[in-house]
């Protein structure tokens, strides 16, 4: 099977890469702006803009994957609200370059969305929950969503929730590796303890685009963690792990902080039709942290 990746320089492209590569009966073709974090061995790194159709196009015609996993996109939250238009081209119109692809060269599309296209008024929430954005960027994910599920062709479609991990090369940290580091530098912290999440570990959901790219399974599929968790409580956790000092954690609320996108207050995920269907099973949050832990003490 020939599975091609975007984005495979990012936290969840580096650790899909990585496991696909360990399958041995897969060839990879890893895509990102500019060079490989990694190294490819069973398989080939092409730089690709997703944004430009003619390189989506092209590259798609050329390599003549099996299926295609989009896990490339703008995912900053605040960026997205004040920067729509570049918002719109690299999460909506991306999109539907590569849905013209996948139509033209009939490849099945695994593509990665996000809780943020719920209100927070409830959770966790599960494939069927009505969707209802508050912020730009879960505008532009769900206007995705739609372009996929109305485009005719054979699709999968990933929501994740809080991604976190450690891996080569990154560009942007996440709730812990931040908490982590904010504590051994003896910072003070505030910490939103209103808002409810399911923490995903980076390797957890790297494995459910695999079962579902492997499957080419049809649908919607929540894919996150199990554990539902205040972002207090995930520094906390945190701290206590890596033992070090959670009296430097403040608990605040959302009206504390002053962001230009609105948050949703409670989402995360039932995953239960993930783990009947794809055979789907994550990490505890404690597990992920173990996982974390190994990875960065090597």
């Amino acid at each position: 099977m020939k599975i091609l990746v975007t984005g495979a320089n990012g936290l969840l492209g580096q650790k899909l890469v990585s496991l696909l590569q360990e399958k041995g009966n897969i060839h990879v073709v890893a895509t990102a702006r500019g060079k490989s974090a990694q190294p490819i061995t069973q398989g080939e790194f092409r730089s690709l803009d997703v944004t430009d159709n003619n390189q989506v196009e092209k590259l798609v015609s050329e390599t003549k994957p099996d299926v295609i996993i989009h896990t490339a996109a703008m995912t900053q939250v605040d960026d997205c609200e004040t920067k729509r238009d570049e918002c719109v081209l690299n999460n909506v119109t991306a999109v539907e370059h590569l849905v013209a692809a996948c139509r033209a060269h009939n490849v099945h599309l695994v593509h990665v969305s996000t809780d943020f296209i719920f209100d927070g008024s409830t959770g966790p929430l599960d494939e069927l929950a009505e969707p209802n954005p508050v912020n730009f960027y879960g505008e532009s994910k769900l206007a995705a969503e739609k372009a996929i599920q109305s485009s005719g062709i054979s699709w999968s479609i990933l929501r994740t929730v809080l991604v976190y991990g450690v891996t080569n090369d990154m560009s942007r940290s996440n709730i812990v590796l931040w908490v982590k580091k904010s504590l051994e530098e003896k910072k003070s912290i505030s910490v939103v303890n209103d808002q409810w999440r399911t923490p995903t570990l980076a390797e957890d959901l790297a494995l459910g685009c695999y079962l579902a790219a492997i499957k080419k399974a049809q649908g919607v599929f929540n894919i996150s963690g199990k554990d539902f968790m205040s972002p207090f409580d995930i520094a906390v956790q945190t701290a206590e792990f890596f033992k070090l000092d959670k009296t430097l954690i403040q608990a605040t609320d959302s009206t504390k902080f002053k962001q230009p996108a609105r948050r949703p207050m409670k989402t995360g995920f039932i995953i239960d039709k993930a783990k009947k269907e794809l055979g789907y099973e994550p990490h505890s949050f404690l597990e992920g942290l173990e996982i974390v832990s190994k990875q960065i003490s090597s």
